[in-house]
């Protein structure tokens, strides 16, 4: 009977640690503010390399963010002729590697996109190419999410 009850615990813990396994894409996909950006990443085709290994560090914009877009901007990334366009855009959200917001310094980073941003870090607070990180440190196994209430673009 022990020895039941043991592997028991054991399946319980496994399934555990497998359950809890997250990359940066299921923060977003759990987000009911990431929907946007959901769809851009999928229409992209970004969603299998960003469950990928990593890291990554993703500033991710809001649905608010993407609203502040000109109208019919998002609508226009969509499209499958505008892909490219798209994989550019979003892959300047990226950069290959995890930096946690207290670890930020004032400079530039590179991005998956080639470009670099312009990071500020300055009384507590984080900005990327000016816009504001609000919510900061949403870790996963394959790097970091910090929420971002603009769409930067390269």
């Amino acid at each position: 009977m022990k020895i039941r009850t043991l592997f028991s615990v054991i399946v319980a813990i496994a399934s555990l640690s497998v359950a809890s396994a997250k990359s940066v894409v299921d923060i977003a996909v759990g987000s009911p503010d990431h929907t946007t950006l959901v769809a851009a990443v999928k229409a992209a085709g970004l969603v299998e390399t960003l469950s990928g290994t990593g890291p990554f560090t993703v500033f991710a914009p809001t649905n608010a963010a993407f609203a502040k877009l000109p109208a019919g901007t998002v609508e226009n990334l969509l499209k499958p002729e505008n892909k490219a366009q798209l994989i550019a855009v979003l892959t300047y959200h990226v950069v290959p590697a995890k930096v946690m917001a207290a670890d930020v310094k004032t400079g530039s980073a590179p991005t998956v996109n080639g470009k670099a941003v312009n990071l500020v870090a300055s009384m507590g607070k984080v900005t990327v190419n000016g816009a504001n990180v609000v919510a900061a440190d949403l870790s996963a196994d394959n790097g970091v999410v910090h929420v971002i209430d603009t769409v930067i673009l390269p």
